[in-house]
């Protein structure tokens, strides 16, 4: 049995594998084996329903179901994929630029605010020593 018919139980049943349940239908099972199968049928009514499905289809059928399924599922996540392309920000070179000038301004004035700031400071000391000079002459 091909690989894609065995993944027909996707729920992956704890009672019965796939490959037995496909082999069971092929009727390549031996007497023990198929009553063991069948057995478990009885206690599952899920099971029973799936394997009468599975009997009522051609193999042809099956192959063809399954084929379409995957081609389904591929054009499904082909959609949603593009669809995540689509919103995902795209690379544009003028954000990046933008950024940068903006960090490169803030740079450079954040340097000229503290060169005029200490500029400043060694303004205030001279202009009190010329103050206090002034002062001291109109006093003596």
């Amino acid at each position: 049995m091909s690989d894609k018919l065995l993944n027909i139980l996707s729920n992956n049943n704890k009672d019965i594998d796939n490959q037995k349940l496909m082999d069971y239908l092929s009727d390549k099972l031996s007497a023990e084996e198929r009553h063991e199968v069948e057995k478990q049928m009885v206690d599952s009514e899920m099971m029973s329903d799936a394997v009468e499905g599975l009997k009522n289809m051609e193999k042809k059928d099956l192959s063809i179901l399954v084929d379409d399924l995957n081609k389904n599922l591929k054009k499904q996540l082909e959609k949603k994929n593009r669809r995540k392309q689509k919103l995902a920000i795209k690379d544009q070179p003028w954000i990046y630029l933008t950024i940068i000038i903006i960090l490169l301004l803030t740079i450079i004035g954040f340097i000229v605010i503290k060169k005029h700031l200490d500029a400043d400071k060694k303004i205030i000391p001279a202009q009190h020593s010329f103050v206090i000079e002034k002062f001291a002459k109109k006093l003596s």
